[in-house]
């Protein structure tokens, strides 16, 4: 197999459950904000009305579920490209559990940078929206099983394209109120 769709398929098999975390929050949010309504110390909301309790739960959840998918689809596929051919179930939930946690993470650190240049919830800001939740995903799975330089890159560049075409999808579904 050619290296660059190695590169290619392995990469987005390993952040699936990122990629997965990142649409479902939206897909099943709602209600309670993670941040409780407070502000911080300036005086803007700490992160904002879009990241909900319920969104998070359901983002990681559906993440985990999808590494679950991954490793029965791995075992009965068993494509070279399919990185963790060796790896138990143990270990897809744990990595699912981290990409998914880490992606999350990134959208609420997004949120916060956001909200201290007084970007309100739902503004668009270029190309951070797109990649603090892939950047974190890739650091918090990093620590237990780490990708090469050349996936995080590819993964990077990747992300943006992925993330404005499923907005797009979500906006015309009527998921999301805005494109971005």
């Amino acid at each position: 197999m050619d290296y660059y769709v190695f590169l290619l398929l392995s990469s987005v098999w390993y952040i699936i459950p990122a990629y997965i975390a990142n649409a479902m929050a939206c897909v099943f949010g709602g209600g309670t904000p993670l941040d409780g309504g407070k502000n911080f110390v300036d005086g803007r909301r700490l992160i904002g009305n879009g990241v909900t309790i319920k969104g998070t739960i359901s983002g990681i959840t559906c993440g985990v579920i999808g590494s679950i998918l991954q490793y029965f689809v791995g075992n009965y596929f068993n494509f070279d490209w399919m990185m963790f051919l060796n790896a138990g179930l143990t270990q897809y939930v744990i990595l699912g559990l981290l990409l998914s946690s880490g992606a999350l993470f990134g959208d609420m650190f997004g949120s916060f940078v956001k909200r201290r240049f007084n970007i309100s919830q739902g503004g668009s800001a270029p190309l951070w929206d797109q990649l603090t939740f892939i950047v974190f995903a890739l650091i918090f799975g990093y620590f237990y099983i780490p990708v090469s330089v050349n996936m995080a890159i590819l993964l990077i560049l990747l992300s943006p394209i992925v993330h404005l075409v499923s907005n797009i999808i979500a906006y015309k579904l009527g998921i999301k109120k805005v494109w971005w």
